[in-house]
């Protein structure tokens, strides 16, 4: 089987890396990856999958090639998402062989005891074990985060928004008042710090179930019903925020906390211990735990 070729590979991340910027900064990484089958005309010999594991071959390289760009501060994984930092923008500047070369110098220095990889055209075809541990654990955290995702996506507004409440309660908030169904508009939920909503903040949630992102007229409707000293606004947004909504928030006179789906869901599992049990069916989760050889 033909290998992929080094420039290839930089190619590989240059337009991985520029697709990061578009979308904000940061993308579920399967999401990506699909972005990018189509974006990089790949050949059957990039599609075609490794006998052993029966992984693509293009996506396998551009994991094991992404773990350098970690280590030099370009790129930043978490909980399956690739989140492009200053540094890689300025990287997906150059042209793709001396992003490749700029890669194997930051892998090598992240880990001097693994073989280094030659600039040649030839392909890293047998990654080492505790590599292709780390890959299979950022293949595990990716589908596991596409698959919540996708889940929180089906449920119908009414069950989102109940999850957002309990999610509060876990945190430690009272909920005085959930908007009932068939209501529009205004204030979805209202949250209070202690039983009578006597010490701030006082929280007035608005939440937006939809593919859309939310756009400023979401925020400025919020502005228009925090009136009282002490109270201040949470969007909390299934299809995350458009540019135009962030810059309103970051003027907004009074505080204004936007939570998109990632953010929603990493504070879901941070607190699923506290929710309460009547609620934990809204996303039932169970840990399993991985050996990382990263750490």
């Amino acid at each position: 089987m033909s290998n992929i070729s080094q420039e290839r590979i930089g190619e590989y991340i240059k337009q991985a890396f520029l697709v990061l910027k578009e979308h904000g900064g940061s993308l579920p990484s399967r999401e990506l990856l699909d972005i990018l089958s189509e974006k990089l005309h790949l050949s059957d010999v990039e599609r075609a999958h490794y006998e052993k594991s029966g992984a693509v071959r293009w996506e396998t390289t551009l994991r094991f090639y992404s773990i350098g760009t970690t280590k030099a501060g370009w790129l930043r994984k978490q909980k399956g998402y690739w989140i492009l930092t200053p540094e890689g923008e300025e990287i997906a500047k150059l042209p793709p062989k001396e992003v490749i070369q700029r890669t194997h110098e930051a892998y090598g220095l992240w880990q001097k005891s693994q073989p280094k990889i030659e600039e040649t055209d030839e392909e890293v075809e047998t990654p080492s074990e505790g590599t292709q541990r780390s890959l299979e654990l950022e293949q595990a955290e990716s589908n596991a985060t596409a698959g919540i995702e996708e889940y929180v996506r089906n449920l119908n507004p009414y069950d989102f928004q109940d999850l957002v409440a309990a999610l509060l309660r876990a945190m430690g908030f009272h909920i005085p008042f959930v908007a009932p169904k068939g209501k529009d508009g205004g204030v979805d939920i209202v949250a209070y710090k202690d039983p009578l909503g006597a010490a701030p903040p006082r929280i007035k949630v608005q939440v937006k179930h939809r593919q859309e992102k939310c756009g400023p007229q979401t925020v400025r409707e919020l502005l228009g019903v925090i009136r009282k000293e002490g109270e201040v606004g949470l969007i909390v947004s299934s299809g995350g925020f458009t540019t135009d909504a962030l810059v309103e928030i970051q003027k907004s006179p009074v505080h204004i906390e936007a939570i998109d789906l990632s953010n929603l869901i990493s504070l879901w599992q941070k607190y699923y211990e506290k929710v309460d049990e009547e609620s934990k069916h809204l996303l039932p989760l169970r840990s399993i735990a991985f050996l990382d050889d990263e750490e």
